[in-house]
């Protein structure tokens, strides 16, 4: 891709366009995504609450916006994956399944972390 010629805070305000878009094509299309964007309206209230100090809140908020992170990148790693269409390849399948234990991996480390602060 050609460098656009964009600098400062122009090339920022570009990028920041093609980042929303991403998070739009994300809930429309990823039903995991959705499930975790609810998950995480219900964890970032009670992280607020529960957390005693700036540190144990900025954990607890940031474990469970780690599993938005690596959703998104699951996500990308699939659909350039599925951009070449239906047949099975071991690397395809071992690529996508890296890729969603990316994001079972996160949600056990947001539960280690919930875990140690909470009890």
């Amino acid at each position: 891709m050609a460098h656009s010629g964009r600098r400062g805070l122009g090339r920022v305000l570009h990028a920041f366009g093609y980042s929303w878009r991403g998070l739009r094509e994300a809930y429309q299309h990823e039903s995991a995504f959705r499930q975790e964007l609810a998950l995480l309206a219900v964890l970032l209230p009670l992280a607020i609450w529960l957390g005693e100090s700036g540190v144990e809140r900025a954990l607890l908020v940031g474990s469970a916006l780690l599993i938005l992170v690596v959703e998104l990148l699951n996500s990308a790693v699939e659909a350039a994956i599925d951009r070449f269409g239906d047949e099975r390849h071991p690397l395809s399948a071992r690529a996508k399944d890296m890729a969603s234990a990316a994001v079972l991996v996160s949600f056990l480390l947001a539960a280690l972390v919930w875990g140690l602060i909470l009890l």
